[in-house]
């Protein structure tokens, strides 16, 4: 077992519970965080099971800096995973304000923290949300940020700004940036998958939960893009596949359900694009990972979670 400590920010969350799974299965030591407002404390349990060992895990929210301050005297950590934060596009149209208090404020204390312990090394959860619409297509590291981008991007983007700053201005810090495009998938086990509370943040588990009957029907927004069918074009990654990209990231810092599923077409909304999809040719070139779980594999584990971790009353 290795000696060093990590610490895992929203550790109870889709992509940061899979991640903790990745991590202890490469011989880490884990803690995690989450303040579980859009998680659920039977995840860690479940964690436990799925790995044979119990996870040392706090309720904290980043927002409390001197929760975080007690965290950091409590452990040695050597490098922080930070996937905590709020996700949801359209809900951060609606109150852009919260998102920024928790996004931005919270990584900036946790940011503070690490300091003050003189922790320096960071993976972080960033988002395709901060390219905007896209000017050329696979986007890559060179396409530019900031244009058309919602609040939620904006803050993704914002944190980016500010590690790029300060590892220019410190010295010591060792920053690694993960955008995310679009997970699915869960763990093959079936105990743990998006067990957001609300609506998810992703469209395949949204099919998922109305196969299930959880809720009535996806929601198409638009049929008149520029596409082969009309409907928005994206790529997607298994969320095992983006966990084990983490345990790389940190390497790097040492050295189908088969049901129908009820759908409507809908008017666009303002400002959605019609393809939308990335070249993950930088992420093989440093860190030596690809993607190994296709869209099948996807559909299969995420249903085998959710047909498994559902209950008889519909969400909506």
């Amino acid at each position: 077992m290795s000696s060093e400590c990590i610490l895992v920010t929203g550790g109870a969350g889709f992509v940061g519970s899979h991640s903790v799974i990745e991590l202890i299965n490469a011989g880490y030591s884990v803690v995690v965080v989450d303040n579980f407002v859009n998680a659920n404390h039977e995840t860690m349990m479940r964690i436990g099971e799925i790995c044979g060992t119990k996870i040392t895990n706090y309720s904290i929210d980043l927002t409390n800096k001197s929760a975080l301050h007690d965290l950091f005297s409590k452990h040695k950590f050597t490098s922080v995973i930070h996937t905590a934060g709020l996700k949801v596009i359209g809900e951060s149209c609606d109150v852009p304000l919260l998102y920024y208090r928790v996004n931005v404020c919270g990584t900036i204390n946790l940011i503070e923290v690490m300091k003050e312990h003189n922790v320096k090394n960071l993976i972080f959860s960033s988002s395709a949300s901060v390219y905007g619409p896209p000017e050329y297509l696979p986007l890559d590291e060179n396409h530019r940020t900031g244009r058309g981008v919602k609040p939620y991007g904006k803050t993704k983007q914002c944190m980016e700004e500010l590690f790029k700053d300060l590892c220019k201005a410190e010295q010591g810090w060792n920053i690694i940036i993960l955008r995310y495009f679009n997970v699915a998938g869960a763990h093959q086990s079936g105990k743990i998958g998006d067990n957001t509370q609300g609506p998810p943040a992703y469209l395949i588990s949204y099919c998922a939960q109305v196969a299930a009957g959880k809720r009535s029907e996806v929601v198409i927004y638009g049929n008149d893009f520029d596409t082969h069918d009309g409907t928005g074009v994206r790529d997607y990654v298994h969320v095992v596949d983006l966990a084990y990209a983490h345990v790389l990231a940190q390497k790097q810092l040492e050295k189908e359900c088969g049901l129908r599923v009820k759908y409507r077409i809908a008017d666009r909304r303002p400002e959605d694009i019609g393809s939308f999809y990335c070249k993950p040719d930088l992420a093989l070139e440093e860190l030596g990972w690809k993607a190994t779980k296709g869209l099948n594999e996807m559909c299969d584990d995420l249903w085998r979670w959710q047909s498994r971790n559902t209950d008889s009353s519909p969400l909506s």
